[in-house]
């Protein structure tokens, strides 16, 4: 949105229901990433019913204490080399692209959805190491901190596990993985994937199931 204005009904439906949420009284905290940091500007202020954050301390219904960031900060090449993150994000939008249309195809012959960048990052030793090393750094900064775990995102890979005592938590995207992170009323956090309630009513991720 730097360059072009780009806003459809669907962002304005999700904004609507967050709103919704806080109406009903929950909290809504918003904590902006690399790909919306122009909102780091208004860290600390309210708008409406919706609070902005670089980061947050949460805790769970079953009392562990969370520590919840975006997580770029955490990442080498966004910190000593700022072109070539802009060119990975450029990369990485066309294979969004890419990956729009090949699942369009993929629907017409009747099968489910599947990650064409997901499936690059797996496949590539050094993005997984890139991704390993990005874990350590952010369960390292959750142990200092005192926390139990943390929970983050940036990397758009879906991920739980424990890393030396602290539980390390993303909740990938809603663009290229699909998930999200919830929590049940007994404190569990566990990844949703979007994918699954979809794959079987052909249906694009991101529509209504």
């Amino acid at each position: 949105m730097r360059s072009d204005w780009y806003w459809k009904q669907r962002h304005t439906n999700v904004i609507r229901r967050f709103l919704s949420f806080a109406k009903d009284g929950a909290r809504v905290v918003f904590v902006p990433g690399n790909h919306d940091e122009a909102f780091r500007d208004y860290v600390g202020l309210d708008f409406g019913d919706i609070k902005i954050e670089r980061e947050y301390a949460y805790e769970t219904a079953d009392g562990k204490r969370l520590l919840i960031l975006h997580g770029d900060e955490f990442d080498a090449v966004i910190k000593r080399a700022k072109w070539v993150a802009v060119f990975g994000a450029q990369v990485y939008e066309s294979l969004i692209n890419v990956n729009r249309l090949y699942n369009w195809l993929r629907r017409l012959f009747g099968l489910g959805y599947w990650s064409l960048a997901g499936y690059l990052k797996r496949k590539t030793k050094d993005v997984v190491k890139v991704i390993s090393n990005y874990e350590l750094a952010l369960a390292s900064a959750a142990k200092r901190k005192s926390y139990d775990g943390v929970i983050c995102g940036h990397v758009h890979h879906a991920e739980i596990r424990e890393i030396d005592g602290i539980t390390y938590y993303n909740c990938g995207d809603w663009v290229e993985s699909c998930t999200a992170l919830v929590e049940r009323t007994d404190g569990t956090v566990e990844i949703l994937d979007w994918t699954e309630r979809v794959a079987d009513k052909g249906k694009e991720p991101g529509e209504p199931a």
